[in-house]
């Protein structure tokens, strides 16, 4: 195809050193090697991805299906964040052995903790299969018929194109639907916690600190994969042995200084760079907020109830952490977008857009593309904004709506397919919710939906809003669902689910929980679902034939890069600080010094383990220092978003030089639009990891297994 070619070109060709971008690993020869080279990379592309030898992508797999891990060892060690091991580091926490307070340590494999569910994935190999996924759509008109036409030939192609019994083929998509990849990969099933700092190093700095700089968190958790006998993918056993793996990162604590060159490989999960500016302004006014507000009543609930009793700590904090997340993104998100004039910027580079077709005569093929935009994102925006509230409070963050959704679509199986189904359902369901239960308390429940209720009667736009919600009385109507509904227990919504298929749906409708969800839920799917899926159909085809005009368009020099989408990537840039505001400078490194600053003893957030004040105070660094002070954290301006949490930080050779796990506050708007003035992603310093692993834990059974190469160039 003539537009895959030019696609290809604009990627290859060569341009004066840039930073920001995610880049397909399988296509950095050309333009990126050359500006990696210039920013002063001194290995190859093909050192970062090979299918004829091993590579660095064979030591980067995606870990647990949302972030990225990396091996450290040639016994399958892997390393990932403190926040993406922290559900499987509650999960083994009790209150008599609490590892989110006081970490684990395996000293021997015996002691290694398996993990349920828990997945590695490796990419094996990648191809391009755009003119395969695309076969039969040319004259496909209707996008609707378009898409469906595509996902069956990815389901078709996913069977049919050439792997290994224990691989799967994932076909994704690229460029807003203009190219489509092949990821051959290997999923390990056996994954077993080996570490992990206590949540006082871990998580220092918790939601306080969290997208914030200067930063001291030591956010890494140690796990382990294992495989069968050949070394491949299996469920877990414990006949199971240590994985060998193809490739392994050595670990550098030479140092680091600013300009220094630093890469990024990972999974991030997903941006919008080539949004439009009618699409910025309806984040950054309406649906923004909505959320933000939404999270911030939920958390203020959940803290105050945390703080109180250690038992709910326990059981909320992964949920809150999670929760907290996101909501302080979008705020920073928000800031950084008016801060750096975004939508202004957008509209510019639309001005721009429409004299280049113009100048290429495309005035038929492109011309209406930005009125097709303005057009459809009024229509939109109060369809939009009522799924992101229906989404936020239903689904997301009031647990007794969220499990009350999971029985109105138990009931709309059994109305579209059946009574077997509705068995088999059930009793899938009911298997499932004892580890929902295990972290649920309807005391701290009942005031998230109180709160949240209200909001939803106050904020979900008017001409969808159902009657029964006008003039709530949000406190009494909390008090009666928490009072009498059967879902605040795992014993009574057992009792509801027993009997009959007629007694179940009489008693589940007859449900007070059931009842405000089953409204909601029927209220969303008449009045809002069909038409946001319409219009929002009507910008994925014009955002498809944009971004194709862009592409094609843009002088050669320029990067066009990919929206990230969960696939393996890479960024690359330097180790630097930046001013976030007038007046204000920051260095792009911290230390241990800055802990003992922060500390405040017995805080929820800024608390400190006593043996590590005992190693500050006799500064007790081992070789990880740095004239005589412990780093902990350094910044660059990498591109990274969510997915890249445990991402490794490599430097010039390829070797581990730290972890990345959060970006600052200020540059978070990074999904939607990167400034390399203001965006830097943050990193645990591999020195401070050591540290912590050898003088904190004493784990000198894993420091044995690591290659660490000195200022000597020796082990």
């Amino acid at each position: 195809m003539k537009f895959l070619k030019l696609l290809l070109l604009i990627c290859f060709v060569q341009a004066s050193a840039q930073q920001g971008g995610m880049w397909i690993p399988s296509l950095l020869k050309g333009m990126n090697e050359t500006e990696m080279k210039n920013l002063g990379m001194k290995i190859s592309a093909e050192d970062i991805y090979s299918v004829n030898k091993s590579s660095l992508k064979d030591a980067v797999p995606q870990f647990d299906g949302g972030c990225t891990a990396e091996v450290i060892s040639d016994k399958g060690l892997i390393l990932t964040n403190h926040h993406c091991g922290f559900e499987a580091i509650q999960t083994h926490s009790s209150v008599e052995h609490d590892y989110l307070t006081n970490g684990f340590w395996a000293y021997k494999v015996e002691d290694e903790l398996p993990n349920k569910d828990m997945i590695v994935t490796f990419v094996v190999r990648i191809e391009d299969v755009t003119t395969k996924v695309l076969d039969g759509t040319t004259l496909l008109t209707i996008e609707q018929e378009r898409q469906k036409k595509i996902q069956q030939n990815i389901s078709d192609l996913s069977k049919s194109l050439p792997k290994e019994s224990w691989q799967e083929n994932v076909i994704k998509t690229f460029y807003d639907g203009n190219q489509y990849l092949l990821f051959v990969t290997e999923t390990f099933k056996d994954i077993r916690l080996v570490g992990a700092p206590p949540s006082s190093i871990g998580k220092f700095g918790s939601d306080t600190d969290n997208w914030v700089w200067p930063r001291h968190t030591g956010d890494f958790s140690l796990f382990r994969i294992y495989a069968d006998r050949n070394n491949r993918p299996a469920e877990y056993s414990a006949s199971n042995v240590p994985y060998k793996p193809k490739y392994f990162f050595p670990i550098s604590i030479k140092g680091i200084k600013e300009n220094d060159f630093t890469m990024v490989m990972g999974y991030p999960g997903k941006t919008q760079e080539y949004l439009p500016s009618f699409a910025v302004e309806q984040i950054v006014t309406t649906l923004n907020p909505a959320k933000i507000e939404v999270r911030d009543a939920a958390l203020k609930v959940q803290d105050g109830f945390m703080r109180k009793d250690n038992a709910i700590k326990i059981q909320y904090a992964s949920k809150y952490a999670s929760v907290a997340n996101y909501w302080k993104k979008w705020i920073g998100e928000t800031k950084g977008l008016k801060k750096s004039n975004a939508i202004a910027v957008k509209q510019q580079f639309e001005k721009d857009f429409l004299k280049k077709v113009n100048k290429a005569d495309k005035q038929k093929e492109y011309g209406n593309l930005l009125n097709d935009f303005e057009k459809n994102y009024s229509e939109i925006k109060e369809y939009a904004l009522a799924r992101d509230l229906f989404t936020e409070i239903a689904l997301r963050n009031t647990e007794i709506l969220t499990l009350g959704y999971k029985l109105y679509q138990l009931e709309q199986i059994y109305n579209n397919r059946g009574e077997q189904a509705f068995k088999d359902r059930k009793t899938n369901l009911i298997n499932g919710l004892d580890e929902f239960y295990k972290d649920f308390n309807p005391n701290v429940d009942q005031k998230v939906f109180e709160q949240l209720i209200g909001i939803y009667a106050k904020k979900y736009p008017k001409r969808f809003l159902l009657s029964t919600f006008e003039n709530i009385n949000a406190e009494a109507l909390a008090t009666n669902v928490f009072t009498k509904s059967q879902l605040i227990s795992y014993d009574k919504i057992k009792t509801l689910l027993t009997g009959d298929t007629k007694t179940v749906l009489e008693n589940i409708n007859k449900d007070p929980g059931f009842q405000v969800i089953k409204s909601m839920a029927d209220g969303y799917i008449k009045n809002v679902a069909p038409k946001f899926e319409e219009l929002n159909l009507k910008n994925i085809a014009t955002q498809r034939t944009y971004m194709k005009a862009i592409l094609e368009l843009s002088p050669k020099s320029e990067h066009i890069f990919p929206d990230a989408n969960s696939t393996l990537r890479v960024t690359y840039g330097k180790v630097k600080g930046y001013k976030p505001n007038d007046a204000v400078s920051y260095e792009p490194f911290t230390y241990l010094d800055g802990v003992i600053e922060k500390y405040i003893p017995g805080d929820y957030e800024f608390d400190m383990p006593k043996k590590l004040i005992d190693l500050y105070n006799t500064k007790n660094f081992g070789n990880y220092a740095s004239n005589g002070k412990m780093p902990v954290n350094f910044i660059a301006t990498n591109h990274t978003t969510g997915g890249n949490s445990g991402s490794p930080a490599l430097d010039e050779k390829g070797n581990l030089i730290g972890l990345n796990f959060d970006r600052v506050w200020e540059g978070t708007m990074s999904d939607i639009y990167y400034s390399p003035e203001i965006c830097r992603n943050i990193m645990v310093d591999i020195r401070y990891i050591l540290f912590i692993i050898d003088k904190y834990a004493g784990a000198e059974n894993l420091l044995k297994e690591l290659k660490i190469i000195t200022q000597k160039n020796t082990k």
